[in-house]
């Protein structure tokens, strides 16, 4: 396998009606996406600098400008092709978007003295296609230093904030529209109404796309790409992201899909048992498992860095993998199960580039050279996407359900050094933690529910005794997205069960914690 790394992402997926999401580094730009697809209406995010012919060559129904960290009147800031508002097509700005579009236009940008960012109440002062069917109060989400000062004469204000006189806007010519704040946030309980309102009033829009066309063209984008003869391995670790897309490639290939588990240690309890019944009984996979738990425990050996950690795990995990890879005849593709939050919070959004929030071992550990060709068909989807993905696959539901588990898996939850001895700590108690959320029923009704062991012990009295030891934090979150989330509310007897079985039953911990933090300003993992 010599062949230089090519990431493949399904191409195609033609729909009649399509959106495209001009990315200028925002953070949230696959989000607007998201809500776009969730209104059956096909969208794709492209690069901020596209052409006007190129827009032409997609045959779109309208273009949504997004957000982003920069100043339109910075030199070098992100601009998109002016003649892109000459084109007729439909066109709405948020937050960055909107501003660019005025200042397109005509209009003035400047950094605002009174900054918002957060929950902010709009009122809507005239009525438009945007706002149709919506009350002339509404709470939306601010995060912005930059608002339009002053528009164009053709420009008409449509709603404003305390301290943003122009929230939003229309175009009283071309059907250009902009809003300040974000309704693709869920912290903007009608902007669903509003991205709807824009599709169907605007673009004309009936919604004629549906998640099962995406398993269809996928299952065909990849057959062709492997051709008759090619053979895909496809790195599992349990979760619900590679069983779907294992799912996926044994539609198109079927025995020629050989699946490899590198148990590095770093599972939780009894998974790597549960994922060799899983893919043998289930799947009837040609599954691989490598023994590679002293490997990784050397590599990770003394370090307590976050990011140092991810790419040490991402270095051992593509050593193991393409080894046992090149013991597998015809190899000539892999496959991972790589979602678009794992790829943007890495950095590697096609433009901006968004800011690194954290490394993730399947998006910045591929070296220049892997080997074999990537595929990644679950590259622009978000978790409960895929999680719907499974069900029209046909997976069972213990599968499609399963939280999520990080790439680099215990290792990034546990903070500070990692060795046998601490992780079998956090193995015990995220087992029971786990556990208690199912018995008392609440494991769908949250989004992920784990254990963290900190670096820090503290004072306690077991048995009229002094102790020094671990402390172990619960995460529990609710999220649609996983881009934002909130901390779950747990009924305190559920906690305090959690706590006295982790406290009695795992050794060396005396003290258990709840996270309560949101996404943002915290992320879901702590590392």
């Amino acid at each position: 396998m010599t062949a230089e790394q090519t990431a493949f992402r399904p191409a195609g997926h033609v729909s009649d009606e399509r959106i495209l999401v001009l990315d200028f580094g925002s953070q949230y730009a696959q989000l607007i996406a998201r809500r776009v697809r969730e209104q059956n209406v096909y969208c794709e995010i492209v690069r901020h600098s596209i052409t006007a012919e190129q827009v032409r060559r997609h045959n779109p129904r309208g273009l949504i400008l997004s957000g982003g960290p920069s100043s339109v009147y910075e030199a070098g800031s992100p601009k998109c092709d002016p003649k892109l508002f000459e084109m007729g097509l439909p066109v709405l700005g948020i937050c960055y978007g909107m501003q660019l579009a005025c200042y397109s236009l005509g209009g003035q940008v400047e950094h605002t003295p009174a900054r918002e960012y957060g929950r902010a109440r709009c009122e809507v002062s005239h009525e438009s296609e945007l706002f149709a069917g919506l009350p002339t109060d509404i709470d939306v989400w601010m995060s912005h230093g930059d608002q339009v000062s002053q528009v164009h004469g053709d420009f008409v204000p449509l709603a404003r904030t305390n301290t943003c006189p122009i929230a939003a806007v229309r175009h009283s010519q071309l059907p250009v529209y902009g809003l300040q704040f974000h309704p693709e946030v869920t912290h903007t309980p009608l902007g669903g109404k509003i991205l709807n309102n824009f599709l169907r009033l605007v673009c004309g829009c009936t919604g004629t796309w549906h998640l099962g066309d995406f398993a269809r063209e996928t299952v065909e984008d990849v057959r062709k790409r492997v051709g008759e003869r090619g053979r895909v391995i496809c790195g599992l670790s349990g979760g619900v992201d590679s069983a779907v897309t294992a799912a996926l490639l044994y539609q198109a290939i079927g025995p020629r899909l050989s699946c490899i588990l590198v148990d590095n240690g770093l599972l939780r309890k009894d998974e790597k048992e549960a994922i060799i019944s899983e893919f043998t009984s289930h799947f009837r996979t040609d599954l691989h498992v490598v023994e590679a738990e002293s490997l990784f425990l050397s590599r990770l050996d003394g370090i307590v860095d976050p990011q140092e950690k991810r790419r040490r795990i991402g270095h051992a995990f593509i050593e193991c993998f393409t080894q046992e890879a090149n013991r597998i005849e015809g190899a000539g593709f892999l496959a991972q199960g790589t979602l678009y939050p794992d790829v943007i919070e890495s950095g590697a959004a096609p433009d901006g580039p968004a800011a690194t929030i954290k490394l993730h071992h399947n998006v910045g550990g591929l070296p220049d050279k892997l080997g074999f060709e990537l595929i990644e068909p679950l590259r622009d989807l978000f978790k409960d996407e895929v999680r719907k993905l499974g069900v029209e696959l046909g997976l069972p539901e213990d599968i499609v359900w399963r939280h999520p588990f990080p790439g680099p898996g215990l290792a990034v939850r546990c903070l500070g050094p990692v060795n046998r001895h601490r992780l079998d700590v956090l193995r015990e108690a995220d087992a029971i933690s786990v556990s208690e959320i199912k018995a008392a029923g609440l494991y769908r009704q949250t989004a992920q529910a784990f254990a963290v062991l900190l670096p820090v012990s503290s004072v306690g009295v077991m048995g009229d005794a002094r102790t020094y030891e671990n402390t172990i934090v619960l995460r529990c979150v609710n999220t649609d997205d996983f881009m934002t989330a909130d901390w779950t509310r747990l009924p305190y007897d559920l906690l305090a069960r959690i706590s006295t079985r982790v406290i009695n039953e795992v050794k060396g911990v005396n003290r258990v914690c709840y996270d309560i933090s949101t996404k943002p300003p915290a992320t879901i993992e702590w590392e």
